[in-house]
């Protein structure tokens, strides 16, 4: 209680005097006029609509620090049809043109680049972004308060541009079909931004001015786009992509080749300006690039990204609840046994967008099929976010697996629920953060100590920023559509799983220092503090860790690090194949150092070295990265890590080694190829991951896709393999 008390006062004795986002608007404020002629896509300003369109001030210096020279000068215009957004700009620059990848949505960051911010509703909540590089490949993604500094880039559509690059400058032209955009026909005013990367001097700059201490999709500091008239209302906006794929499959240990047809369709249906209806049935994956191998050197289960792409697009509005490592909805626990095989998806519904300019909602339905391993599933949940004081919001969601007996409808018995709230607070200039948060689960026999608490504040300046998180966990706490950490506890010398509740109190700290000099840009100073309480008070867990990070201004970083770790452990775990470590206290110390090299250059390298304690023995680990770009048509890269770990007599020694060889080649914008390469001793397995695409219409693939897994010991020895032929296409209604 006092811990709430403290949060409602601070909240708001900040939401009384912190700046508003309109200020921004006031200051960039770009006019926009209907074009009076066609205009054609093609890098050519040449049309009566540019010469006459008013285009943007200069830009300002976003990154790596707001307060530098902007050193290449970029102008943006705006018009319009009864049919599209138009965007030109006309960008500054020499050659060669840094372009690391001719992928759709490869490297936004990577790149040298244009994009344009839009917040239709200009309501500081939800957008979109739109970017094109020089060699015309094309980014865009959903934007929204909750997921404005985790970018995937995984919402898809189609849209139009095309680039004109010259020895002094590149200039690209953009066309957006109005009809993928929601937004409320007759808003006179739209929320705007564009941002330049300008690599070749490692400068990022925005129009309207962005504090370095926030992300460049920041909507709270986007300027005005002023309509002279508002576009016109859109007839509904109806996509629908079938897909046939074929495929031969060689399972372990078989010598039959199992062959396999089947087809299957995606749909997207705008209800209305800000409501989209996504229907899936029986959706297929098989071209999804395998997970990224990891060595786990916890006592915990790791967390894997989603890949798939029914599952990422909004996945916010379902996904960014609780904390990092304890979320109550992860998409993965939808149609992936614990090993990422598929299980069988029929059908599934996703229902998401704004009710209106304050309350966006998402829905989502997905059943699978029943297999020999597994019972049907159905999977549900509701969420929704209301904005609250500007740029705050109150968030619920609610979470439903019910399990089907084959021929016997629904086992009453076997659910899993989860329902809870939380109120996430923004000051209007983003100084101020603060949440709070309620969960529950809801299992037959589970009644009492199902609860997961949280509540903390965070304070953010230009060079300092500093955050405080608290959670509670009960160990009746389950989470069948989610992911928590640490409530499982492998117990190795019984060899069985055995949950425990825990407290956990988070800090983080970051001091920076911009210097803006020949070399250096900034130094940083971070802190990192964890520590975890038993439920009942006791001692579990803390870590404390040091790092000093040098930002080079080649794009470069070096970083030492120096950790200290306690814990008294419940259960005895291992590492090894000799005996147990027994449950106990331990202590001991990590120093880490890191060097990353200019990452502009044709030749990319990093080196990471860790040395010290491991609980009562120790570790040595060494990690390297190396890439070659031939730019812009080929990626060759390989990351090698290899962990030693010692312990004393009886428990036994470990050697893991990681090596992951990727090969990427773009022989066009349309034609892909990929080949991904993992060798990881801990979890046993050489795997191979062969993709070729071929973009022959926009948004429509064909994918020929080869997969191979084997032992690492015995080496070689075949697990599984597989060839996949996939054709989707894609058709506007």
């Amino acid at each position: 209680m006092k811990l709430f008390s403290g949060l409602v006062v601070l909240l708001f004795y900040q939401w009384s005097y912190c700046q508003s986002g309109a200020m921004n608007q006031r200051a960039f404020t770009l006019k926009i006029a209907k074009s009076v002629s066609p205009v054609t896509i093609d890098g050519n300003l040449n049309e009566t609509a540019w010469q006459t369109a008013d285009a943007t001030t200069g830009f300002n210096m976003k990154w790596p620090n707001d307060t530098a020279a902007v050193k290449s000068a970029t102008s943006a215009k705006m018009t319009f049809d009864q049919n599209y957004l138009y965007i030109s700009a006309e960008c500054s620059d020499t050659l060669p043109y840094i372009v690391q990848s001719l992928k759709r949505d490869a490297g936004f960051f990577d790149n040298d680049l244009f994009a344009v911010v839009l917040d239709p509703i200009n309501q500081q909540a939800n957008g979109y972004v739109f970017g094109v590089n020089p060699m015309n490949v094309q980014y865009e993604d959903l934007l929204s308060a909750t997921n404005l500094e985790d970018q995937d880039f995984s919402w898809d559509n189609k849209w139009f541009s095309a680039v004109k690059r010259y020895p002094n400058k590149w200039v690209v032209e953009i066309a957006i079909p109005f009809k993928i955009l929601r937004y409320s026909p007759g808003k006179t005013s739209w929320g705007v931004n564009f941002i330049r990367n300008d690599l070749k001097h490692y400068q990022y700059t925005s129009w309207a001015k962005i504090p370095v201490q926030f992300g460049p999709f920041d909507l709270g500091y986007t300027g005005m786009l002023q309509w002279s008239e508002t576009p016109s209302k859109q007839s509904n906006n109806i996509t629908i992509a079938p897909y046939v794929t074929g495929s031969l499959v060689n399972p372990s240990g078989s010598s039959n080749t199992n062959r396999s047809f089947d087809a299957g369709f995606d749909a997207k249906l705008a209800l209305n300006s800000s409501l989209n209806l996504d229907i899936t049935v029986n959706p297929d994956f098989s071209q999804i690039e395998v997970d990224r191998q990891q060595i786990n050197l916890t006592r915990y289960n790791i967390f894997f990204p989603e890949r798939r792409t029914f599952f990422l697009e909004n996945n916010d509005l379902f996904f960014n609840f609780g904390a990092p490592v304890y979320r109550p909805f992860y998409s993965r626990t939808i149609g992936l046994d614990s090993n990422a095989n598929a299980i069988p998806i029929l059908a599934g519904l996703r229902l998401t967008g704004n009710l209106n300019k304050k309350l966006r909602v998402g829905l989502m339905n997905m059943q699978t099929r029943a297999t020999e391993d597994y019972k049907a599933q159905n999977y549900s949940a509701v969420a929704f976010n209301h904005r609250l004081l500007n740029r705050s919001l109150f968030k619920a969601y609610f979470t439903n697996r019910q399990a089907f007996d084959k021929g016997k409808g629904a086992n009453k018995m076997d659910y899993g629920r989860n329902a809870g709230g939380e109120f996430s607070y923004f000051s209007k200039n983003g100084t101020w953060q603060g949440w709070l948060a309620g969960n529950w689960s809801f299992k037959d026999g589970y009644s009492n100590k199902n609860q997961f608490m949280e509540a903390g504040v965070g304070y953010t300046r230009k060079n300092f920023s500093t955050n405080i998180d608290l959670a509670e966990i009960g160990i009746n706490y389950y989470a069948d559509m989610g992911f928590t950490n640490r409530i499982e506890n492998y117990d190795a010398l019984r060899d069985t799983i055995l949950r425990a509740g825990f407290k956990q109190a988070y800090n983080l700290n970051n001091y920076t220092i911009r210097v803006n000099r020949k070399k250096v840009q900034y130094h940083r100073f971070i802190n990192e503090n964890v520590v975890y309480w038993n439920t009942n008070g006791s001692f579990n867990e803390a870590q404390a860790r040091f790092k000093y990070l040098l930002n080079f201004t080649n794009t470069g970083e070096l970083s030492v690090s120096q950790g200290f770790y306690a814990a008294d452990v419940l259960f005895p775990f291992s590492f090894t194949n000799g005996d147990p470590l027994p449950a106990g206290k331990y202590n001991y110390a990590q120093t880490e150092a890191t060097y990353y090299s200019d990452n502009r250059k044709a030749i990319y390298w990093s080196v990471s070295a860790t040395a010290g304690g491991f609980y009562n023995g120790s570790i040595k680990t060494l990690q390297g990265m190396i890439r070659f770009r031939k730019q812009p048509w080929g990626n060759f890269s390989t990351d090698i890590q290899w962990n030693e770990l010692r312990f004393p007599a009886p428990y036994g020694n470990s050697n893991f080694l990681l090596i992951r060889p990727k090969i990427e080649i773009n022989f066009s914008n349309n034609l892909f190829w990929t080949t991904f390469i993992q060798y990881a001793t801990q979890t046993n397995n050489f795997n191979i991951n062969s993709r070729l695409q071929y973009r022959f219409k926009p948004m429509s693939d064909i994918f020929l896709v080869y997969t191979d897994n084997y032992f690492t010991d015995p080496f070689m020895k075949n697990k599984n393999r597989a060839v996949v032929f996939k054709v989707n296409y894609w058709l506007n209604l």
